[in-house]
């Protein structure tokens, strides 16, 4: 075998497995998207055709025995048997999404379609009708049978009346958006089909082999790894339940993640492995730590290059502040446990540098203290801090002025003050929103306090920006709490698009909203019972049972709801006494006292003796009672009306 004949068969092993690597990726970020969707489920069998194809070829192109190749040829047709009807019912998909669905004879056809590629593929797996191995120099080809002019016919017409009816759902299209990605669809529509179409069997044996054979198939495995990219753009917009730039971007990073290092990592394996040495090594010795590099360095760049890349092809300028604004957020945002572990580790830095052994730092809200760490032994609670006169008198006579801190005693703590910042002309007037004790740090800390420059102040004021922080997010988090579920139902309305023939009254009955977004906007509501944008917001403001709540009490949306959720939670409330400890009176308890009472974790689950994890369990089923409650108050009103 001649070197160009070796260097073609190592393009083309490549070029397959390529083939093969961006099938299987684009057929597992097919999975990841709403399968619920008509286009989305059809473009997947079809995906799911290509790669059993293609995988199969990559496998054959190792070179296995002659009875392994046979077999991996006949697995190949489960994919080249049922392309042809996947394709006409992924057109049947994208014509319907026109506003044209089936009246029932495009349904007979594709099924007609399918049970013939199932004939034909028990005929390639049973049998030599459709086509037969022949072995030329030592190499297994395969011959056309009998059978496959049938099979010729059958996926010239099948895959001639899916581009028909793409070409009918491109002229229905009536706005310039979808009209533009249906002509995209329209180019690369073929593309699965005649990627995958059983080309050797019309050459003749070992023709697949000789340098003009390697040429023309290397050359259709470039053509159609690129229109399969170009193909999975405009498809995926179809049925997506998200904001076109955000398809973009998912898809954009995908490929460059997926696809795109599998096919660095694969063509280095190839071409090094081929090589007799490289930098006083033996090729193959090469390779593991030459893809290794290859990968780290195409994820370092892609970082790199990502961000310019999204700015070029997806967003444009006049949304560059939001879009680093966004960005930005969950990079400067910690959660409440980053946060209280940041204020431990900065503590601890205190008492190392102070040179003590025992600390607490509460923080006091509402008349209460919230422990949120301790160092060393610290033998009582938050209750005992909050029942304790002499503590309470120690907060009252702290004082705040200008960089000098008042201190105060409390047993054998010093009390230090943690003040909030409104601002520098306004720091006199700062509020005390934590207090920080330290086991008698004797006068070193006296000292240091007067220097605004010292170490101990610096921790202090780390941790006070900690605390507002704090704040901060406890409000970022209630008003994306409140604003994400309705996001959620919005999208999740995409679903409601598919076409198809239903009377009015049906669609009536149909539409109730699905139970977890209902879920979400119950506990919303619940967490933002006595004000904000969970409740205020609310979808379930729209919900029929609410509207009619409103109109019989005369009242406002906001308060309907109020009541209604009043009602679905009295509803839960066992006969007789109220008992806490009771696990009849479980979910009736956490509701009233988390939500109606707005009492805090912990003291309700210290009130209903159990731990917090098994209280957050218990509220999720207490809160799934409610949400089917309403829900089914909401078919009761439907239906009556």
């Amino acid at each position: 075998m001649d070197l160009a004949t070796t260097a073609l068969l190592t393009v083309n092993e490549t070029l397959t497995a390529s083939n093969a690597i961006i099938a299987v990726s684009l057929l597992l970020f097919n999975l990841t998207r709403n399968l619920n969707n008509r286009v989305a489920k059809t473009s997947a069998v079809v995906l799911a055709c290509v790669t059993v194809a293609y995988v199969a070829d990559a496998f054959i192109s190792l070179g296995p025995d002659s009875v392994t190749h046979q077999t991996a040829a006949r697995l190949q047709w489960i994919g080249i048997a049922f392309i042809p009807a996947a394709m006409y019912h992924l057109s049947d998909s994208l014509l319907a999404t026109t506003g044209l669905p089936s009246r029932g004879r495009r349904k007979r056809a594709i099924r007609i379609l399918y049970l013939v590629g199932a004939g034909f593929l028990l005929t390639a797996a049973f049998g030599d009708a459709l086509f037969q191995f022949v072995i030329h120099d030592s190499q297994v080809s395969s011959q056309a049978g009998s059978v496959f002019a049938v099979y010729l016919a059958y996926f010239v017409i099948a895959n001639g009346f899916a581009f028909y009816n793409v070409q009918r759902a491109r002229r229905r299209c009536l706005t310039d958006s979808t009209e533009r990605r249906m002509r995209y669809l329209q180019i690369a529509i073929l593309t699965p089909a005649l990627g995958i179409f059983p080309y050797s069997v019309l050459l003749n044996p070992g023709d697949e082999f000789s340098v003009f054979g390697l040429l023309v198939i290397n050359t259709a495995n470039v053509i159609i790894i690129l229109m399969l990219f170009f193909l999975s753009y405009p498809l995926y917009f179809f049925g997506s339940d998200i904001p076109d730039r955000l398809v973009k971007k998912q898809l954009l990073d995908f490929l460059l993640r997926g696809p795109a290092t599998g096919l660095i990592a694969l063509g280095v394996v190839n071409f090094t492995a081929q090589a007799t040495r490289i930098l006083g090594l033996p090729g193959e010795a090469f390779t593991p730590p030459a893809v290794v590099a290859a990968v780290l360095l195409w994820q370092w760049f892609v970082s790199l290059v990502l961000p310019y890349l999204e700015l070029f092809f997806i967003y444009r300028d006049e949304d560059d502040a939001q879009i680093t604004k966004l960005q930005s957020l969950s990079e400067r945002v910690l959660t409440q446990g980053d946060l209280t572990q940041l204020i431990a580790a900065t503590t601890a830095s205190i008492c190392d540098h102070l040179r003590i052994d025992t600390a607490f730092l509460v923080r006091l809200e509402n008349g209460g203290c919230e422990f949120l760490c301790s160092i060393g032994s610290i033998k009582f609670t938050e209750e005992d801090l909050a029942d304790d006169d002499g503590f309470a008198a120690a907060i009252a006579n702290l004082t705040s002025n200008g960089i000098n801190r008042g201190l105060a005693s409390w047993n054998e703590f010093t009390v230090i003050p943690l003040l909030s910042k409104p601002g520098a002309a306004a720091e006199s007037s700062a509020a005390i929103t934590a207090a920080l004790g330290l086991l008698r740090p004797g006068e070193q800390l006296h000292e240091e306090l007067q220097s605004p420059d010292s170490i101990a102040r610096m921790y202090l004021d780390r941790i006070e920006t900690s605390l507002e922080d704090m704040t901060l997010q406890v409000e970022i988090y209630g008003l994306l709490e409140g604003l994400l579920p309705q996001f959620q139902m919005t999208r999740s309305r995409a679903g409601q698009l598919e076409y198809r023939q239903m009377r009015v009254s049906d669609y009536r009955f149909s539409a109730l909203p699905d139970r977890n977004e209902v879920f979400e906007q119950v506990r919303a509501a619940l967490r933002h019972y006595w004000g904000g944008s969970g409740i205020t917001q609310s979808n379930l403001i729209n919900l029929r049972v609410v509207q009619s709540r409103m109109i019989r009490d005369q009242d406002t949306a906001i308060n309907a709801l109020r009541k209604v959720l009043e009602d679905c939670i009295a509803t839960l409330k066992p006969e007789g006494d109220r008992k806490l400890a009771s696990p009849e009176w479980t979910l009736y308890n956490i509701l009233q006292l988390r939500f109606l009472e707005r009492r805090k974790v912990r003291d309700v689950a210290r009130r209903l003796s159990m731990s917090e994890a098994d209280l957050y369990r218990k509220q999720r089923v207490a809160i799934l009672a409610v949400t089917d409650l309403i829900l089914q108050r909401e078919s009761d009103d439907r239906f009556s009306s």
